[in-house]
């Protein structure tokens, strides 16, 4: 060994061409680890040449080659090869990091950092912060007076080519939030004791129904969204925070990530499941989805995705954000929940599967009153615009003051008004006229003089309206027991309460329940025949 590295000058092979001398030392070295790993790693390791060899060697076909080696050698050439490797593993880092510097999307070591614990009733949170970068997104808030159960928290990030940045926020244990809800315990204990018990009932509302199998599903596209929202993780989160906080759920742990070139996806996981948008800048185009399977109402939330996602882009020729939703029960209910039933259910009649399970089908769908609870059932009315009766282009001309055809008559091409009692479609805009006139006219004309007509129900006020055309009418008694439905109705739908076609008329009124004929009647309306006929 010594004789061909150390002292290579009194070797005759120095003469020979250098690829002969590297093979002779690689078979050699070879032989030498094969000994030192070996049982018997100090003994005389003797190589006998090869036939190949005896015919180019001929001086050295009888020589035996003794070979010497020390462990202490052999652990030199052993370091050298971790050496090199973790040389070439850095350099080719170094590299890395040049190349995608010059694209934009440097990424630094990953950082944990801690938030500190705020005292306010409104963020009561600790968050652990992983950060590829020098932006610091917001933590997640809880609700005051809201516990949260002991949940694990586990999370896995893997590497990938197309996200420039990542961030993992959550809650802290409930261990680490023991101090914080003592304090907001000794803020809250100079309340009245009816304040505490609502908190009380409202966290048993929101805890409700968290184990079923069960939930509702609200599926949200917006387009026309500034570019510029679309891509900052900071800006998306604080809008994801707020949302969830509005809504009156809570954020676990939410994680965020900048993909390359542009766009941002993010996840929150909620206590009652959980929260995921994309964005796609570029085209200013955000998708959401938000499931929960609590007790509390997603649509009611729809004016706070369309404030908080729906950011208009600069500069005067920017459209205006428009928004596409749908909404759909999931899961199991009748077997689960006790005394449930489809037909006690208003999203699982027309509200649900005319109204809020279309997605694409209708280019207008506003809540106008969602869920609204009277003493008697629940109200909801819907402005639709269905593409196959009315074009959105004729809407928005309608709007303008350019003495079009459409703006002269925006009547001919506004959205229709859809109003539901418990879930059941009960009267619309485009069907006033046709119905309300079909089930009054007939009766009256037919009658050869009606003076005294009396109508049971008829929240709404149009069959009314209706009846007070007559010019033989002298008192017309409508008998309704929900007095939410009248109320509502004259503050949403005025038109069915419209009597100013005929205001002109001695004793009548451009609201119709001013009419001097006109008798409005809250209460039962088998108790007023029983009272006022009865025998």
């Amino acid at each position: 060994y010594n004789r061909y590295i150390i002292r290579p000058l009194n070797c005759k092979m120095c003469n020979r061409p250098p690829i002969t001398m590297l093979r002779r030392f690689s078979s050699r070295a070879s032989q030498g680890i094969t000994a030192f790993f070996s049982p018997e790693k100090n003994a005389e390791l003797i190589r006998t040449p090869s036939n190949n060899q005896a015919t180019s060697d001929n001086d050295h076909e009888s020589q035996q080659h003794t070979i010497y080696f020390k462990p202490a050698v052999l652990f030199g050439y052993f370091l050298c090869v971790v050496i090199n490797m973790y040389v070439a593993f850095y350099a080719g880092t170094i590299v890395r990091i040049l190349m995608l510097h010059d694209r934009h999307v440097l990424s630094v070591p990953q950082t944990q950092l801690n938030v500190n614990v705020s005292t306010q009733a409104s963020n009561l949170s600790v968050a652990k912060m992983m950060n590829w970068g020098e932006k610091q997104l917001p933590p997640p808030t809880m609700i005051p007076g809201k516990e949260v159960p002991p949940t694990t928290y586990t999370f896995q990030h893997f590497p990938a080519e197309g996200s420039r940045n990542s961030y993992d926020l959550h809650l802290p244990r409930v261990d680490e939030l023991d101090d914080v809800v003592s304090m907001t315990n000794e803020d809250d204990s100079s309340d009245d004791s009816s304040d505490d018990s609502s908190d009380e009932e409202n966290n048993d509302d929101l805890m409700e129904g968290l184990h079923l199998p069960a939930g509702q599903h609200l599926l949200v596209d917006i387009k026309n969204v500034d570019p510029i929202f679309l891509n900052s993780e900071e800006r998306l989160a604080e809008a994801m925070i707020q949302l969830v906080d509005e809504s009156k759920l809570t954020l676990l742990s939410y994680h965020c990530h900048g993909l390359v070139p542009v766009g941002v996806s993010c996840a929150g996981v909620l206590l009652e499941s959980h929260v995921a948008f994309h964005t796609w800048p570029t085209e200013g185009v955000i998708a959401m989805d938000l499931f929960t399977c609590g007790s509390g109402k997603l649509i009611p939330t729809l004016p706070s995705i369309q404030q908080l996602f729906g950011v208009k882009a600069a500069g005067e020729d920017s459209d205006d954000p428009m928004m596409l939703w749908s909404h759909k029960l999931r899961g199991f209910r009748e077997g689960f929940v006790p005394g449930y039933s489809f037909d006690l259910n208003p999203l699982d009649s027309d509200l649900g599967a005319e109204i809020l399970g279309s997605h694409n089908d209708v280019d207008i769908k506003n809540p106008i009153v969602s869920a609204s609870e009277t003493d008697y059932q629940t109200v909801d009315i819907y402005e639709i615009l269905d593409p196959a009766s009315r074009k959105l282009s004729d809407y928005y001309k309608s709007l303008e003051d350019d003495g079009s055809y459409e703006s002269l008559h925006p009547e001919f091409y506004a959205p229709d008004l859809i109003l539901l009692l418990d879930g059941r479609i009960q009267s619309s805009l485009h069907g006033d006229a046709p119905y309300h006139e079909s089930i009054v006219h007939p009766a009256m004309i037919t009658h050869p003089n009606p003076k005294r007509v009396a109508v049971i129900g008829g929240g709404e006020g149009a069959t009314v309206r209706e009846i007070l055309k007559h010019s033989t009418l002298e008192k017309v008694v409508m008998i309704e027991i929900d007095e939410g439905v009248v109320n509502l109705s004259t503050k949403y739908l005025p038109g069915w309460q419209d009597c100013s076609s005929i205001a002109h008329h001695d004793g009548c009124a451009e609201w119709c329940f001013d009419d001097e004929r006109a008798d409005l009647r809250v209460e039962d309306a088998l108790a007023y025949f029983n009272d006022n006929f009865g025998s």
